[in-house]
């Protein structure tokens, strides 16, 4: 019944006045060298450097948060620190879908949260380390030390909400918490450099901004704009593939809620719809309607739809992984999700990419 429910609502989307596409579009625009300088400064200056700017913000407010639980442990301090976290989580999952630039260079994106993480090896390090507490272990500079596992959001999740946390909330300056301190440090440090990084004018803006022979990042325009377009297209991927089918994928017998990302804390759905917000954010600040021809920007229309069609379904699904995957009603919404977040891939990598001339077949999941 919830698959038959899943392809009506795709059939009613793609249905909707106005989503259609003309049946005989107009070729493709030329795209200019102004076309990318423009769209890349709406992406940079527009999208990604104020989502980094909160993400600081979001872990500099976590790290207070640990500090205050660390001296005056309680429930009320527990509780704000589980609030600061729920907030930086949501941050970054906003922010997160820019899986290129310096947050792929000295595993800055791992160190921020390693996922995912199959063979739990981060898990049985961390439950390790909590067993045979280890000083060094208590500052960001000796987490630099350690596995990046060890570092992130991962880590600080089991920290306030694995077995043992309990005691967060009773025991003044316990070893838990000044590593727990240390992990929202280390991603705090992390999360400074990414946002000074992208706030320096002679950096790695002005390459995006202003692509060609100088750039050290683009060389044509084209290269810029399809490096944008790929980061829509690949947070989609992982929002299929790293927040629902890790867990989900559809059969009865096919589910495995503990590997879902942020269980234990019931940040799974929070993180999925600040992923798809991230991607709605982005599609719209860089204005890809305006590079469209005038018969074609239904596509981004379409796109638009399917985004918050999916932010409320994902909104709606009950916090708790467990129920959702085996509640009957709960399984209907995981369903719309895995079906259209498969559609809004195509709608991105086909259908916009397509809009724009890229060529028929090409696919940023293989790299062309």
């Amino acid at each position: 019944m919830s698959r038959w429910i899943a392809a009506l609502a795709l059939a009613l989307l793609s249905a909707t006045p106005g989503l259609a596409q003309d049946a005989n579009p107009s070729p493709p625009p030329v795209l200019t060298q102004e076309d990318a300088r423009q769209l890349m400064g709406r992406v940079v200056d527009g999208f990604i450097r104020p989502g980094y700017r909160a993400f600081a913000a979001r872990s500099a407010e976590l790290t207070n948060a640990m500090a205050s639980l660390c001296t005056t442990p309680s429930t009320q301090t527990q509780a704000s620190a589980r609030q600061a976290f729920a907030a930086a989580v949501t941050a970054w999952g906003t922010i997160e879908i820019v899986r290129v630039g310096p947050v792929i260079e000295k595993n800055r994106f791992e160190r921020i949260l390693f996922y995912p993480d199959r063979k739990g090896t981060g898990l049985r390090q961390v439950q390790t380390l909590l067993a045979q507490p280890d000083e060094s272990a208590t500052t960001p500079d000796g987490l630099l030390e350690k596995s990046v596992a060890m570092q992130g959001l991962g880590a600080l999740e089991f920290v306030l909400y694995g077995t043992g946390a309990e005691q967060l909330a009773s025991e003044r300056n316990s070893f838990r918490c000044r590593y727990g301190l240390a992990v929202a440090g280390s991603v705090q440090r992390v999360a400074n450099e990414l946002a000074a990084l992208w706030d320096d004018p002679a950096g790695v803006q002005n390459d995006w901004k202003n692509p060609g022979p100088d750039s050290a990042s683009f060389r044509t325009g084209n290269e810029a704009i399809t490096e944008a377009l790929g980061i829509l297209v690949h947070s989609a991927e992982a929002v299929r593939d790293q927040r629902i089918e890790s867990f989900y994928k559809g059969e009865a017998n096919n589910t495995f809620p503990k590997q879902a990302l942020f269980w234990r804390s019931g940040l799974t759905f929070p993180m999925l719809v600040a992923n798809l917000q991230g991607i709605h954010s982005l599609l719209d600040t860089s204005g890809f309607r305006d590079l469209l021809n005038e018969d074609q920007r239904s596509i981004v229309s379409s796109i638009d739809f399917v985004l918050k069609q999916l932010v409320r379904v994902g909104s709606d699904l009950n916090g708790d992984v467990e129920v959702a995957v085996t509640d009957p009603k709960e399984r209907q919404k995981l369903d719309f999700l895995l079906l259209n977040s498969r559609d809004l891939i195509l709608r991105l990598n086909d259908s916009l990419g397509g809009g724009l001339g890229l060529g028929a077949g090409f696919s940023f999941s293989d790299g062309d």
